[in-house]
This record gives C-alpha cells, sequence and structure tokens, in this order.
C-alpha cells in the first residue's frame, strides 16, 4: 500500500508526524477516510477520534476541532487538542461531560443548539472509548 506524509499538530505539541498508510478524520460534514493520491482538500474537523494507519497498528487520537488539510505535500490537521486515547483519564472526561450537562440549563437559542450539538460530539467519543476499552 501506498504511503504518505502525515502532520497532526495542536497549540501544545506536534502529536505526530510521520508516514502512514490511512487516516481517518471526523470532519463536520461526516467522517472520511484519507489514502495516499487523495484529492486535495480542506475541512473542518469535529470532536471526535482520529484514527492512524500504519501496516496493521491504528493509533486512535481525540481530536476536539481543527481543521484538515490534504494536499501534494501530504495531510496535516491542525487540532484545537489532540490526546492519545491511551493518556485520556475516563472519569475526569466522565466529569466533563456531566459539567456541559448540567450548563445546558443556562443556554438558549443557537448557543443551546451548540452546546447540544458539542456535547453529542462528546458523547460519542466516550462511546467509543467505552467500546475499545471492552476489546
Amino acid at each position: 500500500m501506498a504511503t504518505f506524509h502525515f502532520d497532526l499538530v495542536s497549540p501544545e505539541k506536534l502529536a505526530f508526524s510521520g508516514e502512514v498508510d490511512q487516516v481517518d478524520v471526523p470532519g463536520m460534514e461526516g467522517d472520511f477516510g484519507v489514502l495516499a493520491g487523495h484529492a486535495p482538500i480542506v475541512a473542518a474537523v469535529r470532536p471526535g477520534i482520529l484514527t492512524i494507519t500504519t501496516g496493521d497498528t491504528h493509533q486512535k487520537i481525540i481530536v476536539l476541532g481543527g481543521l484538515a488539510e490534504m494536499s501534494e505535500k501530504g495531510l496535516t490537521v491542525l487540532a484545537d487538542v489532540a490526546t492519545s486515547t491511551a493518556e485520556i483519564d475516563h472519569a475526569m472526561f466522565a466529569e466533563m461531560i456531566a459539567d456541559m450537562e448540567a450548563k445546558l440549563a443556562e443556554k438558549e437559542g443557537s448557543e443551546l443548539d451548540h452546546a447540544l450539538e458539542r456535547l453529542d460530539h462528546f458523547k460519542s467519543i466516550q462511546q467509543e472509548l467505552q467500546t475499545t476499552a471492552l476489546h
């Protein structure tokens, strides 16, 4: 399988840089996979789990929004936050979701819509983390 260069960058660190076979990105318009030779694209990234595939290895990284750009140089994801699923504190993540739920009553209109959408993304991440932990 052909490889391509991938960089995952957050404000805190360069989370990943190297040659990969495939990257699955949680996009705002739906998840999408990138292989070598993918057409140039710029897409918004939603909170979710990004999967990096190299050979038989699948590395999962939680991203909390950002921007993905595929060009002739490869794929670059500029993430607001990028944390390996192995590094996540499940209890703290659950507390963050509970806090988000508690603050919903303070929101209204489009702010409420945005908060509900973000909460849904976080719950999806939590569900995938729990499913992954069972395997």
